[in-house]
């Protein structure tokens, strides 16, 4: 356990051109480690995901680093409301007891479906953590979390890649800002269409 909590450490303090050599000196196993890298941040929240992101997008490059950190991110937070709806469940009626007022955050999560969890996974500094959790403790659809889930982790892990690559060039380059806030807007009015087929469905 000490050791976990050493590299747990060691993993928090990592900057950008630390993990960046880290990451090169595993080439030999191809795009692993950066997807397992973001993967893992979805169970360990306080890991420097924004970090991960970067590095992936200058080691691998743009379109390649922005893949794998969106299957690794993904995945993760698949994994996670997996877990949370299979295990968690048993404990909504303690939380309800324990913490009256998670009540409105679950009927919030539940009702608007689609909307604050595409929010949530667009911002790295949001709590997706919980929000994997409580939708997969909650009665949210799975297709509904999978979807806002892909599309909103596209828009955040792609957005951190565009600023972040090359990020000395990107006072030349303003369009990379441009295309981020297109994304954002683009995935979203997107999403709730798709959502709303589902519905109808």
């Amino acid at each position: 356990m000490s050791q976990i909590n050493q590299w747990i450490h060691e993993l928090k303090q990592l900057d950008l051109d630390h993990l960046q050599r880290t990451l090169q000196s595993y080439s030999a196993f191809g795009p692993l480690p950066g997807i397992a890298l973001t993967m893992i941040e979805s169970f360990l929240p306080i890991l420097p995901l924004l970090v991960f992101v970067a590095a992936n997008a200058n080691i691998y490059g743009l379109w390649l680093g922005s893949l794998y950190s969106w299957i690794g991110v993904s995945a993760g937070s698949l994994i996670v409301f997996i877990l949370a709806r299979k295990l968690g469940r048993r404990f909504r009626p303690w939380l309800q007891r324990r913490y009256p007022k998670m009540e409105k955050f679950f009927d919030w999560v539940e009702h608007r479906g689609f909307t604050p969890i595409f929010l949530f996974a667009c911002f790295p500094f949001s709590p997706s953590a919980l929000i994997n959790i409580v939708s997969g403790i909650g009665n949210v659809p799975f297709r509904s979390f999978l979807l806002a889930v892909l599309l909103g982790k596209a828009v955040m892990i792609f957005g951190v890649s565009v600023l972040s690559f090359d990020i000395a060039d990107l006072a030349e380059e303003p369009w990379r800002i441009v295309v981020a806030v297109v994304m954002i807007v683009v995935m979203w009015f997107g999403g709730k269409k798709l959502e709303s087929r589902y519905k109808l469905k």
